[in-house]
């Protein structure tokens, strides 16, 4: 089968190629799905380079998500149908003709769903709910995030508003105010410009901010701090700078803040199966509703990953990069 391989870990766009692999058999409680879209994550290029939480073993495949059609059942599956068009994020080597994945990460798609944005609907969408739900807010409730024009942070923006919660979008390019507002989104606010704090605060009024997303580190955690409210919660959620989060110890101190660490993997893995099916439904009806848009920037043919890989970490994107095999 078409398969998107690197033998060595690197720069993706230097080692990921077109290469044939066999076609993966199901094992127990097992499918294999028949691709039809696959994104490229951030996580994805991060674990070509061999700098991941997970490293394969090479010659490896790439990718953890996909849209596609069950094509084979592994002994002991039920509840499945063959031909059957599913999601599923978590798993390895979906940029390929055909990949493995356990059946009880399944998730069945309604017709009203299309591949594009199915094919992105799990990973980065659940991580923002869960994302959501640990800021711990509630409808009136006004937050605030940081590289709001990313994939997580479009669609937490977005999640908020269909709970009621009010967010406070930053971005760091000005054109990064229309891009968000061709999405519905409100309240983007660059911080390219000056006196971007005082807008800040203009917008939530006399309310206070109950929670920021950190995505950035350095001392954009610091101005997020002093943007929050007493008894404020900061959340980090990446580091995009790559520096330590400078935060002043007068900020953390009187107004009684607190600041948590979020990584996707640990909070779903304390999830429980309801209320994983619970999230997961909510981002469904979402999704068909139209309500959670899920922008594509370009779909290329697994022989051009190479150049999708480079595509994909291209600023400025609007969507997702997707891979169809």
């Amino acid at each position: 089968m078409r398969s998107a391989i690197h033998t060595s870990f690197g720069e993706p766009a230097d080692v990921l190629a077109l290469g044939e692999s066999p076609v993966p058999q199901p094992g127990p409680g097992e499918v294999r799905i028949k691709t039809l879209l696959s994104p490229i994550h951030n996580h994805d290029l991060w674990t070509v380079r061999g700098q991941y939480g997970y490293k394969p073993t090479l010659p490896a495949i790439g990718g953890s998500e996909a849209v596609g059609t069950v094509d084979a059942l592994g002994e002991g599956v039920q509840g499945v149908a063959l031909g059957q068009r599913v999601a599923v994020a978590g798993v390895h080597g979906s940029w390929a003709e055909y990949f493995i994945a356990p059946a009880p990460l399944l998730v069945p798609l309604p017709a009203a769903i299309a591949d594009e944005a199915a094919a992105q609907l799990i990973a980065m969408p659940l991580s923002a709910l869960m994302l959501l739900e640990f800021l711990e807010v509630q409808s009136g409730d006004w937050i605030v995030q940081n590289t709001a024009n990313g994939a997580v942070g479009k669609t937490l923006a977005m999640l908020a508003a269909a709970r009621g919660v009010h967010t406070i979008n930053l971005v760091r390019r000005d054109a990064g105010v229309d891009e968000l507002a061709a999405l519905g989104i409100a309240n983007v606010v660059s911080t390219a410009q000056p006196g971007w704090k005082e807008k800040v605060r203009a917008l939530a009024g006399d309310a206070p901010l109950r929670a920021a997303v950190d995505s950035i580190g350095g001392k954009a955690s610091g101005e997020l701090l002093a943007l929050l409210g007493e008894g404020g919660l900061l959340v980090s959620f990446g580091t995009m700078a790559g520096e330590p989060m400078q935060i002043a110890s007068g900020d953390l101190i009187f107004k009684q803040a607190t600041v948590k660490g979020f990584w996707g993997s640990k909070v779903s893995a304390a999830l429980s199966v309801d209320d994983k099916r619970r999230l997961i439904g909510e981002l469904l009806g979402l999704a068909a509703s139209g309500t959670l848009k899920l922008p594509v920037e370009a779909v290329y043919d697994l022989a051009d990953v190479s150049r999708a890989a480079a595509a994909s970490l291209q600023p400025g994107r609007k969507g997702k990069v997707l891979l169809r095999p």
